[in-house]
């Protein structure tokens, strides 16, 4: 029977396990004790078991209203829907470190079932530091998060749930978007394993990539997942404010970006093999202290969860044993890196170099902007404001060559290249922007939405042709194109569509610069003039929730005369939080959304008067479109047979010798 005190217990059992998983498999390898080796697998699973269960205790507790769990007495109600009941469970500090937890045992099972092809030392390595990672973020749940932790006498009824988490967008966001995060913790395994064995080649390159590209397809979903959510739930108009929880979720994703990039050097020539390492070590730390400087309170934000002294403690010694125990690692490993895997600047790897580079500078920049003002602050007791200006005259001049780049690099040849023949490849992709730049001028105005424009399309365009290219199309007959379609691997359409969404979503951000909006206060009856619509509003009416109360707006939208639709922007009060919370109504013809928020009642009850927010957001739905393409792109890649299918056995050595580039 699911209890608190089972989940509590289960969670000091994966603690236990998690840690015994973490050194007897690093001293069977150390020793070539195949016995010893041979348990990690089964220790990593039974991790995987007992955090299961601790979690649906959690999850039981809060569908039945078990409000002698602080937790839950501080985070539900009984009013409270059965959905959000559910999904509130990870809606809090402590629910949310024991998902994370949860996703993180279920990557240690992952590798031990999927990974049975690898060499059994690396193996049991790769599982030993996802256990040795477990065992800290279970004692952050047992010690300062404890997530079944009591109070007595219970009340009869909780304080309920912010309001702002109840939504369905919200409510799935943060599995997604930590099993992105987390996820990253694999190929950090991978890289402290290979600096523990000293060696990393090829066939490392070709397993640590598709667990690269599997989180970084979660992530990806989780960051275009909160963005949604902060357009249509915040009732802002906006998709991204550059908020430090945006930046810390941004930054893992650059770094992560680059680390599969890398990777592919790795496998296809056995070079920048540190510096994958490197990167591998590095993403997985940014998603660690993106995630954890926000609970300790560092960074303020809204979607931060309450500052604890303790906890910001923890965190701390966590983050330095963690960081800087595989930072010192990598110093010591350093001088035995012997280079390799020599190539021209001119070729594909030359290209993936940029590729490394501009990420890797988007990331510091990115980074400092968002890390700079909490440490001025602790420091020097000085407030420094740093928004959206900062960041897009810093991050956009190193975007644009990042997408010009981006054209070119799949269609060099690796080793060494002449960009010529290339460009020759590329030229109706060319015409095709300079297009493109040319109808912007007449549609967009500034100069930079104008360049951004233009590179979106290069970007769009030289994907297509790269595909077009490989398969002869409008030079071979249909059928062999077909043909040649059928035969090409995954991974290459992958990449193409993943690049192509990049585009789509540079497209969107482009347009949303023209976006136009007006805040307005009206009396029912009134009609407003906004990019060529007319906005009338027709009624507003109170209607009951479940655990709530809306003020509901009939707004009727017009073009010309000619009817658009109806929308239903609300406004809602919440009685047990005291909160209230607009509820955007949102039309889209996916070229634009039409946007309408419902704010405050002003006046006599006889002629009341409302103001209402509009909104005309060109092209909006399309940074999200290409987002999701982005995602499938790279899950197309990851079902490509050669992902799949483990690399073949490494030829044993004796030496020690790491041979890295």
């Amino acid at each position: 029977m699911l209890s608190p005190e089972l989940g509590h217990y289960a969670l000091a059992l994966a603690c236990v396990l998690a840690a015994v998983q973490g050194i007897i498999p690093l001293i069977g390898a150390s020793r070539r004790d195949a016995r010893l080796m041979a348990l990690a697998p089964g220790l990593a699973i039974g991790q995987m078991i007992a955090l299961s269960a601790s979690f649906l205790s959690l999850i039981y507790a809060a569908v039945t209203d078990d409000f002698s769990v602080q937790n839950i007495a501080e985070n539900s109600a009984v009013s409270k829907p059965l959905l959000y009941k559910i999904t509130g469970v990870w809606g809090n500090h402590e629910g949310s470190i024991l998902l994370w937890a949860l996703i993180l045992g279920l990557c240690g099972a992952a590798v031990a079932a999927f990974g049975r092809n690898l060499p059994s030392a690396l193996r049991a390595r790769v599982i030993a530091v996802l256990g040795l990672v477990a065992t800290g973020f279970e004692l952050f749940c047992l010690t300062t998060s404890d997530p079944f932790a009591r109070v007595w006498p219970a009340p009869m009824d909780g304080q309920g749930m912010n309001p702002l988490l109840q939504d369905p967008g919200l409510a799935f966001h943060p599995p997604i978007l930590y099993t992105g995060y987390v996820g990253f913790a694999v190929p950090f395994a991978f890289a402290i394993a290979a600096l523990i064995e000293g060696r990393v080649d090829a066939a490392w390159g070709r397993w640590v990539r598709p667990w690269a590209v599997a989180a970084w397809c979660f992530l990806t979903c989780g960051i275009a997942m909160g963005s949604w959510w902060s357009y249509y739930v915040l009732g802002w108009g906006g998709y991204w404010f550059w908020d430090p929880v945006e930046n810390a979720s941004l930054i893992p994703w650059l770094t992560g970006t680059a680390l599969i990039h890398s990777a592919i050097v790795v496998e296809k020539r056995e070079a920048l093999k540190i510096w994958t390492v490197l990167l591998a070590i590095a993403t997985f730390s940014f998603s660690l202290s993106g995630t954890f400087l926000v609970r300790s309170g560092i960074l303020n934000s809204v979607h931060a969860f309450a500052n604890d002294p303790a906890r910001g403690v923890f965190i701390l010694g966590l983050l330095g044993v963690v960081i800087g125990g595989s930072l010192a690692l990598f110093a010591y490993r350093a001088p035995a890196l012997t280079a390799g895997g020599l190539f021209a600047p001119i070729s594909r790897e030359g290209a993936l170099v940029l590729n490394n580079i501009l990420l890797c500078s988007l990331c510091a920049v990115v980074l400092t902007g968002t890390m700079y003002p909490p440490f001025m602050s602790l420091l020097f007791d000085r407030t420094i404001s740093v928004g959206k200006p900062f960041f897009d005259a810093t991050t956009i001049p190193l975007a644009l060559p990042l997408f010009i780049f981006m054209g070119f690099g799949p269609m060099l040849p690796w080793k060494r290249a002449q960009l010529w023949p290339v460009l020759q490849k590329l030229w109706i992709a060319a015409i095709v922007a300079a297009l493109a730049c040319g109808l912007a001028v007449f549609r967009l105005s500034g100069v930079l939405p104008i360049i951004c424009a233009a590179a979106a399309v290069w970007v769009i365009a030289a994907s297509l042709t790269d595909l077009a290219e490989r398969t002869k199309l409008f030079r071979a007959p249909i059928g062999t194109s077909i043909q040649r379609a059928r035969m090409l691997p995954r991974a290459i359409i992958g990449t193409a569509i993943a690049h192509a969404g990049v585009g789509i979503t540079v497209l969107g951000l482009a347009a949303m610069s023209q976006a136009q909006h007006k805040i307005v206060e009206v009396p029912i009856g009134t009609t407003e003039q906004l990019a060529g619509y007319t906005w009338t509003l027709k009624a507003v009416e109170q209607e009951p929730g479940p655990n709530y109360t809306a003020m509901v707006a009939t707004l009727e939208v017009r073009r010309n005369g000619q009817f658009i639709t109806i929308m239903h922007p609300s406004k809602r009060s919440f009685n047990s939080q005291n909160q209230t919370t607009t509820d955007v109504a949102i039309h889209t013809n996916m070229l634009a959304d039409l946007y309408g928020v419902l704010g405050d009642r002003h006046g006599p009850d006889n002629n009341p008067t409302y103001v209402l927010r509009l909104h005309y957001n060109p092209l909006a739905p399309w940074m999200w479109l290409g987002a999701l393409i982005m995602a499938f792109g790279g899950a197309l890649s990851l079902s490509d047979r050669r992902m799949r299918v483990g690399a073949p056995q490494r030829a044993k050595s004796s030496s020690a010798t790491v041979s890295v580039s």
